[in-house]
């Protein structure tokens, strides 16, 4: 509907502009169209006339006037008025709700879908875990974000990749390796001889194991097997990352979650990129010498101060091999890029964007866009859930998913806004409860199933649609009203939700538009002896059941016909 509203201001610019009331080579500014906080003042106001004012050498509220005059016969506007100092109050036409109901209803699992990214590639880079572990409840809450991110860019016209990191190299995956290796030579954490930064989880002994046993484990196309030989630390190495990476990928389909590419650490360094990217840095003169180290001129792009590119013993900070991956991206096409963090990575983002700008190879200023998330809180019983026998350490996403389903773990990690702090509920979200908000939604879905299956037991014939659509003008109560406003909020949401990277606003629609759902439920009969006002009615049942079907999609969870 904005859309629609933004195209009739528009030929209204284009007609003042052919009449010389605004100066035909006037480069129109990006006025807003945004929803009535008050229904009094109409469904939409625009700004336009305050922005053209100047130009115009006009008042504001005269040349509002003037808009209003222009603005083409349509059926989507039913007033208009002025108001405060300039602003156009649109108040739509009930039928531009109706006709919208019937393009919910035609258009189905499209519907709110849109082509605002033109295909342009979107690389959206989330997880990264090293694969040192099973996955943690803070892998959960990245892994849901960039899932639904790259659902969002995808539905609203980006063509996305999907894109997991691998921390293969460094010292952590030395701890790996060692840690197995004691394992594997029969001891355990408590003994003497256990390495001093080793992990202690019940998970290496089950890695150890298998390469004893000489297992193969396949991964992304390969396959590798065990060795059996506790002494050779690299091929320990070697099965325990291939053995980890493929407990990860199975946790993460559980979890609804998928990959295009996987992108290795290790071949940064293999394939002579790091290197690359150093010799670039220092030809374009961003770079100098001090202490025996390399130090890239970061403040001259914003940074604080300088940073160390290669310390003085030949080894490399961390953020280089992040330049040289997030230039890889570039060079691949990534256009748009987006990589999701946990809050505690926002010291090195500086550096790399300030790297990605001294290579002066066109990266544009902002490369990547980052999401930062920050830690999830699990409570059981009104207490803090840390410890998993698994992981060792930390609860892992394995365990939260047994414990709260799917549905409920993707939901409650991902209804709230990245950067906020998230306390997860496991009691709440295993009840089946109005409290439980993804209970809530995917019941407000299963409700209107139920209706269908009424109308069958009733003997009453199957719901017209098309029909349905032409008597919704007989719907005219609050709860009516209410639900078409809500209805047709969904596109705008959606394009919301991607420009903004923020899915938690689907979460938080799915549950008003539910809200509005059952209260509509609650105070209408939808079954009534009157046929066509049974027809309208459930008609548009029908069609927030489909928003609320599609919705959930975007978040990754399924719309039930039955609880």
């Amino acid at each position: 509907m904005k859309e629609q509203l933004r195209e009739l201001l528009l030929q209204a610019i284009r007609t003042l502009q052919n009449d010389s009331t605004l100066p035909a080579d006037l480069e129109v500014p990006n006025f807003v169209i945004e929803r009535a906080r008050n229904r009094d003042h109409g469904d939409f106001a625009a700004n336009a006339a305050m922005l053209l004012a100047k130009p115009a050498r006009a008042k504001p509220r005269e040349l509002a006037e003037k808009l209003v005059a222009a603005l083409p016969a349509n059926t989507l506007v039913g007033k208009v008025e002025i108001a405060g100092p300039g602003f156009i109050n649109f108040f739509l036409a009930p039928g531009a709700y109706h006709a919208e109901v019937g393009q919910m209803l035609a258009t189905g699992d499209h519907y709110g879908r849109s082509h605002s990214g033109n295909g342009v590639v979107a690389g959206v880079e989330f997880v990264s875990a090293n694969p040192t572990g099973p996955l943690h409840v803070g892998h959960g809450r990245n892994a849901v974000l960039g899932d639904c991110l790259a659902r969002l860019l995808d539905a609203t016209g980006w063509n996305v990749r999907r894109e997991f990191y691998y921390n293969d190299a460094g010292v952590q995956i030395h701890n790996l390796a060692v840690s197995t290796q004691a394992r594997a030579r029969g001891l355990t954490p408590n003994d003497a001889g256990w390495p001093e930064d080793g992990y202690r989880g019940d998970y290496i002994a089950d890695v150890a194991q298998a390469y004893l046993n000489g297992d193969s484990v396949e991964v992304e196309g390969h396959v590798v097997t065990g060795a059996k030989n506790a002494d050779d630390l690299e091929a320990i190495r070697h099965f325990a990352v291939a053995y980890l990476r493929r407990e990860q990928n199975l946790d993460l389909a559980a979890f609804g979650v998928g990959f295009d590419v996987y992108y290795l650490e290790s071949s940064l360094y293999s394939d002579g990129k790091v290197e690359e990217t150093v010799r670039e840095l220092v030809a374009h003169g961003h770079t100098y010498e001090e202490g025996g180290a390399l130090w890239l001129r970061t403040t001259d792009f914003g940074d604080d101060k300088d940073r160390v590119m290669r310390k003085s013993d030949g080894t490399f900070t961390y953020f280089v091999p992040d330049v040289a991956y997030h230039l890889s991206k570039w060079q691949r096409g990534y256009v748009n890029a987006v990589t999701v963090l946990g809050s505690d990575h926002h010291g090195s983002l500086a550096r790399v964007k300030a790297g990605l700008q001294a290579l002066d190879t066109g990266i544009p200023k902002g490369y990547p866009n980052y999401v930062l998330y920050q830690m999830v809180t699990v409570m059981r019983g009104g207490e803090e859930v840390k410890l998993s026998k698994r992981a060792g350490s930390y609860l892992t996403l394995r365990d939260l998913i047994e414990e709260a389903g799917r549905d409920a773990t993707r939901y409650f990690l991902i209804a709230r806004k990245a950067d906020s702090q998230l306390v997860f509920d496991i009691d709440l979200a295993r009840s089946q409860s109005n409290d439980n908000p993804v209970y809530y939604i995917q019941y407000a879905h299963a409700r209107v199933c139920r209706v269908l299956e009424e109308l069958a037991e009733r003997g009453l014939p199957p719901v017209d649609t098309q029909a349905g659509v032409g008597q919704l003008g007989r719907l005219d109560s609050l709860h009516e009203q209410d639900l078409f406003t809500e209805l047709s909020r969904y596109p705008e949401v959606v394009e919301a939700a991607a420009a903004n990277l923020e899915p938690h606003l689907i979460a938080q629609y799915l549950r008003e538009l539910a809200g509005a759902l059952h209260s509509y439920y609650h105070e209408h009969k939808w079954i009534v002896d009157d046929a066509e006002l049974r027809n309208a009615r459930i008609t548009l049942a029908l069609a927030t059941r489909q928003v609320i079907r599609n919705g959930l999609d975007l978040l990754g969870l399924s719309a039930p016909e039955k609880m």
